[in-house]
């Protein structure tokens, strides 16, 4: 399939409280590490441009991504060469602190309020279009925290709340007090954990659902199979790409890249059209530094799927659910 930058990415209604978004997202966070080394300022919003003018409105970020806040920071910087207006700009807080083995995590009242002042100044706008908990506080009544983000709204700081990684019971609370516009959570075709209880509740509530991760973390652009893993990636230290798993990966990915090719499409296109067919209230977040890769994302949009395909596609991962 040739990847032409005239494809036109659809606009769907992200929850039902009235924000719309391109049908794909951007995940920004790698632009400033994680998975690989991060990029300039200068290259960042490069893509993040790019994504724009190809039709990629949405871009989700948070204030614990790259080093001293360097993701907002960045993010301000292509901000200012795009129309605000045009752009959906989600950012999260909540996350102090990450070593890898444990999470610091914060949502009282107080610093709430000062997450997003903080977020305000580094991404220099005057409102932030989705505002989310990274992770929910339980030391902390989700109606506390969520009463300090209602203020926020009311106060035009923030337009929409957002939850990330959180229960059905806390959504429900959380819903109470203020809606919900968006729930994030890992969704791909090898983490699929929330279709059993978590998907159905946001449906029931009109909370849309934005799907980090929808590449497997790089599983199905071939990340430990047909590439190596970069020396700066944390991925080494996951599960799923260390020891005997490394070897089933290049026999699922193989498998994968067969039936892919069946579509006329690459392992990528095919795993983020699969999620683009589980509803117009999922939206892929895939994070890219490479120009190829952006345009081969956008490419998905268009890759169609029968019942029978989707059935197909999913029994290939029934263990990873």
């Amino acid at each position: 399939m040739e990847h032409k930058s005239q494809i036109q990415v659809p606009r769907v209604k992200l929850g039902t409280q009235g924000l719309e978004v391109s049908r794909l997202g951007f995940g920004c966070g790698g632009l400033s590490g994680i998975l690989n080394a991060p990029l300039s300022h200068e290259a960042g919003c490069s893509i993040l441009k790019e994504a724009f003018h190809k039709g990629i409105t949405f871009f989700d970020t948070s204030d614990i991504y790259g080093e001293n806040h360097d993701n907002e920071i960045m993010i301000g910087k292509a901000l200012k060469q795009l129309p605000r207006e045009q752009v959906q700009l989600a950012t999260k807080f909540g996350v102090v602190s990450i070593d890898w083995s444990c999470m610091e995590v914060k949502g009282t009242p107080d610093y709430v309020r000062q997450c997003c002042e903080a977020s305000l100044k580094r991404l220099d706008v005057d409102y932030i279009d989705l505002f989310y908990t990274h992770r929910v506080d339980i030391s902390v009544p989700i109606e506390d925290t969520m009463g300090e983000l209602k203020k926020l709204v009311e106060e035009g700081k923030i337009k929409y709340i957002g939850l990330s990684e959180a229960s059905v019971d806390t959504i429900r609370r959380a819903h109470a007090v203020h809606p919900i516009t968006a729930l994030e959570m890992e969704y791909s075709l090898w983490t699929r954990d929330i279709e059993e209880d978590v998907l159905p509740l946001c449906r029931e509530l009109g909370i849309g659902i934005v799907a980090y991760s929808p590449l497997g973390r790089g599983f199905f652009g071939g990340k430990a199979v047909v590439e190596n893993l970069p020396a700066e990636s944390v991925l080494s230290m996951h599960p799923r790409f260390s020891g005997e798993n490394l070897e089933k990966n290049k026999i699922l990915y193989a498998q994968f890249a067969d039936l892919a090719a069946k579509h006329g499409c690459s392992p990528p296109q095919l795993a983020l059209a699969w999620l683009f067919h589980q509803g117009n209230d999922v939206i892929p977040i895939p994070g890219t530094t490479k120009i190829k890769n952006l345009d081969a994302n956008i490419g998905s949009v268009v890759v169609k799927l029968t019942h029978d395909d989707l059935k197909e596609i999913s029994m290939q991962f029934p263990s990873m659910k």
